[in-house]
């Protein structure tokens, strides 16, 4: 039986509103949440960017039932000494709550460092090294360490009774396969079924067979079909292009250029967009017959309230009734 999170979107909301909607949401009956971790949002209109790593502490004392992930790109805004660190922190107080997802980051956060932005094949280097690096610090080894990161001595001495997992983030069937060989699990973001199916078998195929696999839903909800599709123009027409682009870009400007001619109607071909809950329960009963162990559902407009009230009542018990 699959999980049903809710994903807090730091770069549209302010962390205060954000720790409502995961109270709403635990009180709604969903179980778990995902956490982005952006240093600028993706355009002028979703205007926010808080700090997650404060945010989580405070989320997971308010919330005690609710089990929380976060996306993060160690290697260039963050070292990996200090995600491991950090990581470890939020497992000791909140044992078995908290697991870490990683990924090969954006320009968009991790330019602002001033350091050379790599290629994408050094940059998954870079990943793999610093994860490497956090499990021997959450080993309790004392680390050295030259290549695409540094460290030296090293020694983490507040670590947990238990680890947490370490979740690698995939976009392509490519890089699933290859986070098969040495992740604990899987993210990635909703698609149609099947090109959804070709990540999950490349995970499987690699190494991922048994481990657990988390799907973000990119989804948009409100009360009647017009305001379902506006609302998710407004504020994801800037998302909705290919990886390749999504990394490389550098500012909220240069996002809104790339989403100035979307028409709503292309919105569509990558969001989810319905005021219709059946079909909802239907693309996400497809998804949990793919494998998927937990489903996050990102609301991309900004009505979170009315969204987590309403899949609170309807959704999540039509999803996880035996």
């Amino acid at each position: 039986m699959a999980k049903i999170g809710y994903h807090a979107s730091h770069e549209q909301f302010k962390p205060s509103e954000l720790l409502k909607y995961v109270q709403m949401a635990e009180q709604a009956g969903f179980t778990h949440a995902l956490s982005s971790d952006h240093f600028h949002p993706w355009s002028e209109a979703q205007g926010q960017s808080g700090f997650a790593w404060s945010w989580l502490g405070a989320a997971m004392q308010a919330t005690p039932t609710l089990s929380y992930r976060v996306v993060c790109a160690p290697g260039q805004r963050y070292h990996p000494a200090i995600i491991a660190q950090a990581a470890a922190t939020l497992a000791e107080m909140f044992p078995n709550r908290f697991w870490l997802t990683v990924g090969s980051g954006q320009a968009l956060n991790e330019h602002i460092t001033g350091d050379k932005w790599p290629t994408k094949s050094d940059r998954n280097t870079r990943l793999k090294e610093c994860v490497d690096i956090i499990r021997a610090l959450w080993a309790g080894e004392t680390v050295t360490h030259r290549g695409l990161v540094c460290v030296e001595d090293a020694k983490l001495y507040t670590r947990p009774e238990i680890l947490p997992l370490i979740i690698g983030a995939a976009v392509t069937p490519e890089t699933a396969e290859w986070l098969g060989s040495w992740a604990d699990g899987l993210i990635t973001t909703s698609r149609p079924p099947e090109k959804l199916k070709k990540v999950v078998d490349a995970f499987r195929r690699g190494g991922g067979e048994g481990k657990p696999m988390i799907l973000k839903v990119q989804l948009s909800y409100d009360s009647n079909a017009e305001k379902t599709l506006q609302g998710a123009h407004d504020q994801w027409r800037s998302n909705i292009f290919k990886s390749k682009m999504l990394t490389e870009l550098i500012t909220p400007d240069q996002f809104d250029a790339a989403g100035e001619f979307v028409q709503p109607e292309e919105l569509y071909q990558h969001v989810r967009i319905s005021a219709d809950q059946e079909q909802h329960i239907e693309w996400l009963q497809k998804d949990i017959e793919l494998g998927f162990d937990e489903l996050i559902l990102h609301n991309v407009n900004r009505e979170q309230e009315q969204f987590i009230e309403v899949f609170g009542e309807n959704v999540v018990p039509a999803l996880t009734k035996n």
